[in-house]
């Protein structure tokens, strides 16, 4: 197989921080990866929005790296590269199939943004001995049309967060103060590849995007920005998912005004306003979901091939 896609990374801008570093050399950006493939988890999801999940579990990958450094992230030792295994594009490939093979209704790459040259020719490999059901883009939004192209052949379901309306917020809670533009241009190309959402008999998602909007304590007002941003730009062509499991954890602490749970009053404000505003395609969440024993064990579970495996 031709290393086509070590091209990409010799002046890397897959993502928007366009650090230009070489990779292929061990050189790290932003995301704080090389060209080596970094994972810590690969195994079925059951936390996904239902037309995800489902009753069968999204074979999830979680990769190390992050184009963002949100000072709330759930799940900061991934995101900072603390955490991870090296493994290949063969090595990839054979964990799409074996989620397929544990009957995952998906394969759904999260954070893959940094990764994508590498995880197209893992893609290209699976699909050529089997792969066949949908694979799902997960991702926090900040993200190039440009990388986004690149996937489009390959991705049935884009996944994306829509964090902030406001540069203010962006910059302090995230470093990125173009988010807002950066996101808006991205959710437009993955509309324009998936179309109108689709569903197969049992209410599992073929194809479409749903966009994710975690509501954060204090910021409701933002929140509702993001709403009806998102339903006046696309009405029902899209899924706009209102998350209430904002988890204050360490680093949340050095920002006072963000160190605590959002507030059932707080989230039913902004879900109440979706509602006036039409919104009928859309998920919310239900109980107490901002616990730390929802965030996933990185314990590196489907990473390695099994013994015995040639």
């Amino acid at each position: 197989m031709k290393d086509t896609w070590k091209e990409e990374l010799e002046e890397c801008t897959l993502c928007p921080r366009n650090c230009r570093v070489n990779r292929n050399a061990g050189e790290k950006g932003f995301c704080r990866e090389t060209d080596q493939i970094m994972a810590a988890r690969a195994a079925l999801h059951m936390w996904e929005e239902p037309c995800i999940s489902g009753t069968r579990g999204s074979g999830t990958v979680f990769f190390s790296g992050c184009s963002l450094r949100c000072v709330f992230c759930q799940n900061t030792s991934i995101a900072s590269g603390q955490i991870g295994k090296p493994i290949s594009i063969e090595r990839l490939s054979e964990i799409f199939l074996e989620l397929q093979k544990q009957n995952a209704a998906n394969i759904n790459l999260v954070t893959p943004t940094h990764f994508v040259p590498q995880i197209a020719a893992a893609l290209d490999l699976a699909k050529e001995q089997g792969l066949s059901i949908p694979v799902v883009y997960n991702c926090s939004g900040y993200e190039t049309v440009e990388t986004l192209r690149k996937m489009e052949k390959y991705v049935d379901i884009y996944l994306p967060d829509f964090k902030y309306m406001s540069p203010v917020l962006s910059a302090k809670y995230s470093h990125a103060p173009d988010y807002f533009e950066v996101a808006k241009n991205a959710v437009e190309e993955m509309v324009r590849q998936t179309g109108e959402c689709q569903f197969d008999d049992d209410g599992m998602m073929k194809r479409g995007t749903i966009v994710r909007h975690l509501v954060m304590p204090g910021y409701i007002k933002d929140s509702m920005k993001v709403v009806e941003y998102l339903y006046t730009t696309y009405k029902d062509r899209i899924y706009i998912s209102l998350m209430n499991q904002y988890t204050p954890l360490k680093r949340a602490a050095d920002y006072p005004e963000i160190n605590r749970r959002l507030t059932t009053y707080e989230y039913d404000k902004v879900v109440s306003y979706a509602i006036s505003l039409g919104i009928v395609n859309g998920y919310i969440q239900k109980g107490k979901t901002a616990k730390e024993s929802f965030i996933p064990a990185f314990d590196y579970q489907g990473i390695e091939r099994a013994e015995g495996r040639e």
